[in-house]
């Protein structure tokens, strides 16, 4: 009777350590294998770059332990990188960085992948919006551009990176906003858009910062107005005794959005443990901590924006909702 309570109570032991083991052992998970960071475009733009300082803040600080591969997939307008994520469920050695786009697009064309089959890991900062003009052309501030427009429907051309892209979502906004119907006129990609107008080509544009910073700094663009709630704090001047903290708000300027602006977004594969896809929170946490990162970010004008867990699945689900309503009334939603 003794020799059955003494293994009765060994055996508890054992169990209630094992318990105790297990939640240990798995929040301590790390990958053993090389990562691969996939990227949704080619090399060298907004999203390789995101990409790659994210590697190299990871690799200069020690954050992983294993080696960091990046791959550029842009093929698709970048649903090729997507596809290639679903394809590796279960897998907790590739990301992939992308924008908000790796949820609206599924919304506006057929792609191959389901985005709910992703594991959305965090936003790491955000790309502001500005209307620019000509800086020779007729429309020196937002009033003029407006009156042009409804005086002549259709005959301002805005620029923008793509057909139904964040420039198009953006254009259409403003029109509904502000009851004008303007031309919007797509290219490759937001350095073309900038040129374009620098080149008055174009009547304006809805670039970020850093993709017209320097056409304004060399007097060929100015800044109209930027989609944020208050004047961005950005210090120093760009051209003359201006700089971006002279910048109106769009809201202040009689068009009634208050804020745009596009995410820059890590996601893994779908099928990963709870402590998998919080191994990976927590790295990115570490990461946009680092000078580094920082410096990436005021070197590319972004706002600082970091999502993690249920606030980012709630985002997510928010700016999906409320881009849905847009496409829907614009007749953009992909037919089933």
């Amino acid at each position: 009777m003794r020799s059955a309570f003494r293994f009765a109570s060994l055996a508890a032991a054992s169990i209630g350590a094992f318990a105790v083991t297990m939640p240990a052992m798995a929040a301590d998970w790390k990958p053993t294998r090389p990562v691969e960071f996939v990227v949704t475009a080619g090399p060298g733009g907004g999203t390789d770059q995101f990409a790659r300082v994210v590697q190299a803040v990871v690799q200069k600080h020690k954050l992983m332990p294993v080696p960091i591969i990046v791959t550029n997939k842009g093929g698709g307008a970048g649903s090729e990188a997507l596809v290639y994520l679903q394809s590796s469920e279960g897998d907790p050695t590739r990301l992939v960085f992308s924008t908000n786009l790796a949820y609206l697009m599924p919304m506006i064309t057929k792609v191959g992948y389901q985005i709910e089959n992703m594991t959305p890991i965090a936003i790491m900062a955000a790309d502001e919006f500005l209307l620019w003009s000509n800086a020779d052309g007729p429309y020196q501030d937002v009033k003029s551009l407006l009156d042009a427009a409804r005086a002549k429907p259709g005959s301002i051309k805005v620029g923008g990176a793509q057909s139904k892209d964040t420039d198009h979502i953006l254009t259409r906004q403003i029109e509904m906003a502000t009851d004008v119907k303007v031309t919007y006129v797509p290219f490759k990609s937001g350095g073309e858009v900038a040129a374009q107008l620098s080149g008055g080509h174009v009547d304006a544009n809805l670039n970020n910062p850093s993709e017209n910073v320097s056409h304004w700094r060399a007097g060929k663009v100015q800044p109209l107005c930027v989609f944020t709630k208050e004047r961005m704090t950005i210090a120093g001047k760009v051209h003359g005794d201006k700089g971006f903290a002279d910048v109106p708000t769009c809201h202040e300027s009689g068009i009634a959005i208050e804020t745009f602006n596009m995410p820059r977004t890590v996601w893994a594969a779908g099928g990963l443990t709870p402590e998998q896809a919080k191994y990976y929170e927590d790295v990115m946490a570490k990461v946009r901590e680092q000078p580094e990162f920082k410096a990436w970010i005021e070197r590319g004008l972004q706002t600082e924006m970091f999502l993690t867990g249920q606030a980012l699945k709630d985002y997510i689900v928010a700016d999906g909702n409320k881009n849905k309503a847009q496409f829907e009334k614009d007749g953009w939603l992909v037919k089933d």
